[in-house]
C-alpha cells in the first residue's frame, strides 16, 4: 500500500494544524451532514460554522445504511437523502459555501465509487482538502486504500480506543492529515461524559504517531471539549451541531462559538 502523496488540497489541513500549534491552540472540528436540514440552510450551516470559530469542517455524505452513526446523524442522512442529496451535490455544496477552513468530506465507501474514478479530484476542485471513509479498515482493499491515500486529499483514518499501539502506528502510516481517534466503542452520539480511559488511549497513540490526534464520538458540551482538547490535538463535534442544526442557524453558531471559547479557555 502506498503512503500518502503531499498535494496542495491536502496541505490545507497540515497547515491549519501547523498555525494552530503556534499558537498553542486546539482544532475545532466540526461535523454537519450535508442536505440537512435541506440545501438552502445546509450552505447557511456551513458558513456558520466558519463565523464560529471551527477550524475544520466535516461535511457528512448521506448514506442508506449508516453503520457507525448513531440515531441523531442518521435522521439527518435520511432526510438529506429525501433532499436529492448525494455526493456530487455535497461537492457543489463546499463550491458554493467558498469556505476559508479546510473541508473534509466523511463519507461511507460505497457513495465515493458510485461517484467514478474521478470523485476525489472532483472533490479536490470543489474545495475539499481530505477525506474520512468510515468502513475501510486497514488492510481491508488495498487497492482502494492506495487510490485513496496517493490522491489528491488528505486520507483521515479512524482508530478505535481498543486498537493496540502497533496496529495505532500501521493506521497511522497509511493516513495523512491526522488521526481521528474514537472516544469509546459503539456509535456517534451525544454523550453525558467521555470515556475514563481516554487519557490512556490519546497516550498509546500518540507514541504511535507524529500526525495530530483529533477525538470524536460523544463530545457534546464545551466543557467535553474542553476537557478532550487539554489531551488532544483537536475535538470533532457532530450529533450535537446536526441536533442544533433542526433548530436553525443561530443554534449552530451559538453552539458552535460556545465550543471555540471553552476550547480556547
Amino acid at each position: 500500500m502506498a503512503s500518502p502523496s503531499a498535494t496542495t488540497s491536502s496541505n490545507a489541513i497540515a497547515r491549519r494544524f501547523d498555525a494552530l500549534r503556534q499558537k498553542s491552540r486546539r482544532a475545532l472540528v466540526c461535523y454537519v451532514t450535508a442536505g440537512h436540514p435541506d440545501l438552502d440552510r445546509s450552505l447557511d450551516i456551513l458558513r456558520a460554522l466558519e463565523e464560529g470559530g471551527a477550524d475544520i469542517i466535516e461535511l457528512g455524505v448521506p448514506f442508506s445504511d449508516p453503520i457507525a452513526d448513531g440515531p441523531i446523524i442518521q435522521a439527518s442522512s435520511q432526510r438529506a437523502l429525501e433532499n436529492g442529496m448525494n455526493f456530487d451535490g455535497a461537492l457543489a455544496l463546499i463550491d458554493r459555501a467558498r469556505l476559508a477552513v479546510p473541508v473534509v468530506l466523511f463519507s461511507y465507501l460505497n457513495p465515493v465509487l458510485a461517484a467514478g474514478a474521478d470523485a476525489l479530484t472532483r472533490a479536490a476542485e470543489a474545495g475539499a482538502s481530505g477525506i474520512l471513509i468510515t468502513d475501510i479498515p486497514v488492510g481491508a482493499d488495498p487497492a482502494r486504500e492506495e487510490w485513496l491515500g496517493n490522491g489528491p486529499l488528505a486520507f483521515i483514518r479512524l482508530v478505535a480506543p481498543t486498537t493496540p499501539r502497533d496496529r495505532m502506528a500501521e493506521i497511522a502510516r497509511h493516513g495523512s492529515g491526522f488521526v481521528y481517534l474514537i472516544s469509546r466503542l459503539g456509535v456517534t452520539g451525544v454523550q453525558e461524559s467521555t470515556a475514563t480511559s481516554l487519557p490512556e488511549t490519546i497516550a498509546r497513540l500518540r507514541s504511535a504517531t507524529t500526525l495530530p490526534i483529533c477525538v470524536g464520538f460523544g463530545i457534546s458540551t464545551p466543557a467535553q471539549a474542553r476537557s478532550v482538547g487539554e489531551l488532544a490535538d483537536g475535538v470533532v463535534v457532530g450529533s450535537a451541531l446536526v441536533r442544533a442544526a433542526e433548530a436553525g442557524t443561530s443554534s449552530v453558531l451559538s453552539l458552535t462559538r460556545t465550543l471555540r471559547e471553552a476550547l480556547d479557555g
